[in-house]
């Protein structure tokens, strides 16, 4: 298990813009030839826009990009006429396959933190896809089979365990709160790259919710 902590992570964004980000992964100009991706995870980011914030209009391509919202409210619009809001608890995925054009705005009165994860695709271009799931549970598994990998959203009280998923890799990002995983602590923006993970659970100290990647 490699335990990545929150205050390890490159900043960026644009402070007199309102936007705030964090990056598990190298990332635009902070380049680490060491940390470029884990499984198919290639970007974890944590963005934070102030009320009328956002980012303009950007391309992607051969990229899988999933987000979930952590607090306020997320405006997506992008180039193949999709245009909604994302709210707690709700997973977007944006299959940029060949190419496409979004936006990213927080158009609410108060502020807005998100966690947007990269994938790498199994085999790059196609045609962009775009889909929306609301209000998922911690039983329903998200799938990204272009990408190999499962989406697992678990939310636990102060004592709860939950067991993360046996696989030859899994990603886990803490959201919010704090929890042990294995013999380690870990709170909020922490995360670790488990490898060959068997019989491992996570217990929550504080109220928490965690995001697993389960790949291979």
């Amino acid at each position: 298990m490699d335990v990545r902590r929150a205050g390890e992570r490159y900043p960026g964004g644009d402070a007199e813009a309102g936007i705030e980000s964090f990056h598990a992964f190298s990332f635009g100009s902070h380049y680490d030839p060491d940390n470029l991706r884990f499984g198919a995870v290639i970007a974890c980011n944590e963005e934070r826009l102030a009320p009328g914030a956002g980012f303009d209009e950007h391309p992607h391509s051969h990229t899988e990009i999933v987000t979930w919202v952590v607090e306020g409210e997320l405006t997506h619009r992008d180039s193949t006429g999709h245009e909604t809001r994302v709210r707690p608890g709700d997973v977007q995925r944006l299959s940029s396959a060949g190419g496409v054009r979004h936006v990213e705005r927080n158009d609410g009165d108060t502020p807005l933190t998100f966690v947007q994860m990269w994938l790498s695709p199994l085999t790059p271009g196609g045609d962009p896809a775009y889909e929306i799931v609301h209000g998922i549970a911690d039983s329903t598994p998200y799938a990204v089979p272009e990408a190999g990998a499962m989406l697992h959203v678990r939310r636990l009280g102060p004592g709860e365990r939950t067991a993360v998923p046996d696989a030859a890799q899994v990603y886990a990002h803490v959201v919010r709160g704090e929890v042990t995983l294995g013999a380690e602590r870990l709170g909020p923006g922490d995360a670790a790259r488990i490898t060959d993970a068997e019989g491992l659970e996570a217990v929550g100290i504080v109220g928490a919710e965690l995001l697993f990647w389960e790949m291979g």
